[in-house]
């Protein structure tokens, strides 16, 4: 009979993979802005939330802090080499007046995550208390993150087309956010349920109004920004989609 850490490493390697695919998927946006040596109308701020949600998701998958989530570390780890990539291209094609914003919340986020790492490392001393703290927190940003895709599902009831809301991407979702939320029931992590658990919810639900609105959809090229999420959080990143 499997263990329930065997399956919940089975469940959380297929989570790796699930992730990566969705952390990968702005490339084609960033190889266009490569391309044009121009941002366009493209925004960074998608990518510097989800650098935020990825750092505090290391920091409580470290052993100081939660024992026994490497799964989650190395997913976020990867995280913040992709998306420090992407805001490294971002930056060097942006206007000034975009580079100073991005170092100035990029600066923020330093500062906020030292506040954190010390005052959690200095002010708990348990692991339980760590956990809950550094929980609390992935759980409210991996939250807001993952409503992101309200916006989205309004505008396709509005309009009636799924134009800006692609299957693929819904349907990775929805796997992303289903499999986390197994990993974190086989060996209870509520910090872990929370976020993905709403994250499948939100998933599942775009899928059905996919479903309801997209033979009324044209088909065209078009270039958007849509959530998507990372393991125990959520993010938006922007990829250029064809229907």
């Amino acid at each position: 009979m499997v263990s329930a850490d065997a399956a919940r490493n089975v469940v959380g390697i297929i989570g790796n993979v699930i992730s990566f695919g969705l952390f990968l998927s702005p490339v084609q946006t960033f190889w266009r802005i490569i391309k044009a040596k121009d941002v366009e109308e493209f925004k960074p701020d998608p990518y510097l939330a989800t650098l935020l949600n990825c750092m505090l998701w290391v920091f409580y998958g470290l052993p100081i802090v939660h024992p026994n989530s490497i799964l989650v570390v190395t997913i976020n780890g990867i995280g913040l080499v992709v998306e420090g990539s992407y805001l490294i291209i971002f930056f060097i094609y942006s206007t000034n007046n975009k580079r100073l914003k991005m170092l100035g919340v990029l600066a923020a986020e330093a500062v906020f995550m030292v506040c954190v790492v010390l005052g959690v490392l200095i002010g708990a001393h348990t692991h339980e208390k760590r956990s809950m703290i550094v929980g609390i927190l992935c759980v409210i940003f991996g939250t807001i993150m993952y409503a992101s895709p309200l916006t989205i599902m309004g505008k396709v009831i509005k309009t009636k087309s799924v134009e800006y809301m692609p299957f693929t991407l819904s349907l990775v979702n929805f796997l992303n956010g289903f499999c986390w939320t197994a990993y974190a029931l086989i060996k209870f992590d509520l910090y872990v349920t929370i976020p993905n658990g709403l994250g499948t919810v939100f998933g599942l639900a775009q899928l059905i109004l996919y479903f309801c609105y997209y033979k009324r959809t044209p088909k065209e090229d078009k270039s958007v920004e849509l959530p998507t999420s990372n393991p125990a959080g959520g993010g938006n990143v922007s990829v250029a989609v064809e229907r």
